[in-house]
């Protein structure tokens, strides 16, 4: 009887404990947001749609249209990879600097911004709870809206 008083006792004060030490886990896991907003790559997109330098194409045109790796290899031993920056809205700081996985959420083919790029970026942007980046694929699309509604 009185081992389960005990393993009773441990178990309450072990459920308690975690309750406690659960919400702040939690905040701070929701908190961590390993990809950030690339400012830079938000600027330039801005500038190339108010240069008209954008593809108004379908929903779902990005697979077909993405870059393929063979052609961001080319970019960055061409231009670098501070140019290979500026066509992604996200910077992944859990890696180095020259390296193409540090950025993610691309959106042209290093000529144009895609629509199609930008519809799929902000879409998995909301997936993954990046408010940020969802936000300023939202600002590019209205940008973009803004474009096509103005040519005839």
């Amino acid at each position: 009887m009185q081992n389960r008083r005990i393993v009773a006792a441990s178990f309450t004060v072990g459920l308690a404990l975690l309750c406690a030490v659960l919400p702040v886990a939690g905040k701070d896991s929701e908190n961590f947001r390993p990809v950030k907003l690339n400012t830079d790559a938000l600027t330039y997109a801005k500038k190339l749609i108010s240069e008209g330098h954008v593809v108004v194409d379908r929903k779902g045109a990005w697979a077909e249209d993405r870059p393929s790796t063979e052609l961001e290899n080319e970019f960055i031993r061409l231009h670098g990879f501070s140019e290979y920056a500026k066509w992604h809205l996200g910077i992944d700081d859990r890696y180095p600097e020259n390296t193409k996985r540090r950025y993610k959420f691309p959106y042209g083919d290093f000529k144009n911004v895609h629509r199609c790029g930008v519809l799929a970026l902000q879409a998995r942007a909301a997936d993954y709870r990046y408010s940020e980046i969802e936000n300023a694929a939202a600002q590019l699309r209205a940008m973009i809206e803004e474009t096509r509604n103005r040519t005839p």
